[in-house]
């Protein structure tokens, strides 16, 4: 079984980066196994239910290998990508207080801190970004040196931006300098990055809403008024109607519900 869990993990060479960049301590291995049993659990399940549908419409039971089948790679492979879903949430968990981090870390350095303590300020202060800062002290905490703590900060950081901010902290230790004119100005530039961000949201929130209010308020209106006054003189009986009106209120709650999922995803998160 766990040469088979090494094969496995094997086809998904960028799980071990997925897995730190998420924060999930299993290793690579561990994980890969917690999805295997995840994904049987659920395929099982569903089996079952598709049996007794099967035995209720008198279908043959060949189909029910075949289901259990397809519906475990799904699950596995739906369970198996969930780090991304991890590191995509705390992305922008990261980048709605990255400025506000910077800003932090700036303002510590200019009243006269350490760089090190001015990280462990950073650990311990207020909002989420102070999690991630905690994450860099323990791994120096652990004996690991603040440069070689940097990189892997960095090369693991959900937020580009963030990343951004380490590397500046990073690459003023190894050269020697001063850290407060570089990470001034990456602070800037990340500014106006966002202030830019915030236009084109502006620009495609308009281009959402004008197809909202035509696919979902203008077109159905329109279209159940015509259907009401063409149906009324060409004599659809109520039934047919009642069921046709049916149909459209479904599709216009699939539609709501579709372009809330759109709208809540072009949400930017960013804190200026």
């Amino acid at each position: 079984m766990a040469d088979t869990i090494n094969r496995i993990t094997k086809l998904f060479p960028q799980l071990p980066g997925q897995l730190r960049m998420a924060h999930v301590k299993d290793r690579p291995e561990e994980f890969v196994s917690k999805m295997l049993k995840g994904a049987l659990t659920y395929s099982l399940g569903f089996s079952v239910l598709a049996f007794f549908v099967l035995d209720k419409l008198e279908k043959s039971m060949l189909f029910l290998p075949l289901c259990f089948t397809l519906l475990f790679c799904i699950f596995f492979l739906a369970l198996i990508k969930s780090p991304i879903t991890k590191i995509s949430k705390r992305h922008r968990e990261l980048d709605r207080e990255v400025l506000f981090a910077g800003r932090f870390l700036l303002v510590t350095i200019h009243s006269g801190r350490p760089l090190l303590n001015a990280l462990l300020d950073a650990s311990k202060s207020y909002g989420i970004a102070s999690k991630y800062f905690k994450e860099l002290i323990d791994d120096i905490n652990m004996g690991t040196p603040i440069e070689k703590a940097l990189d892997n900060a960095i090369k693991y950081s959900p937020s580009p931006k963030f990343g951004k901010i380490l590397f500046q902290i990073s690459n003023a230790i190894k050269i020697g300098i001063d850290i407060s004119e570089p990470l001034a100005n990456t602070l800037e530039e990340i500014s106006q990055q966002q202030m830019v961000e915030i236009q084109r949201y502006g620009k495609k929130l308009n281009s959402l809403s004008v197809f909202y209010m035509l696919l979902a308020v203008v077109m159905p209106s329109i279209g159940v008024a015509m259907f009401s006054v063409i149906g009324s003189l060409i004599g659809f009986g109520g039934d047919i109607a009642g069921k046709i009106f049916f149909i459209v209120l479904i599709g216009l709650i699939c539609l709501q519900l579709m372009f809330l999922v759109i709208f809540k995803n072009a949400r930017l998160t960013v804190n200026l």
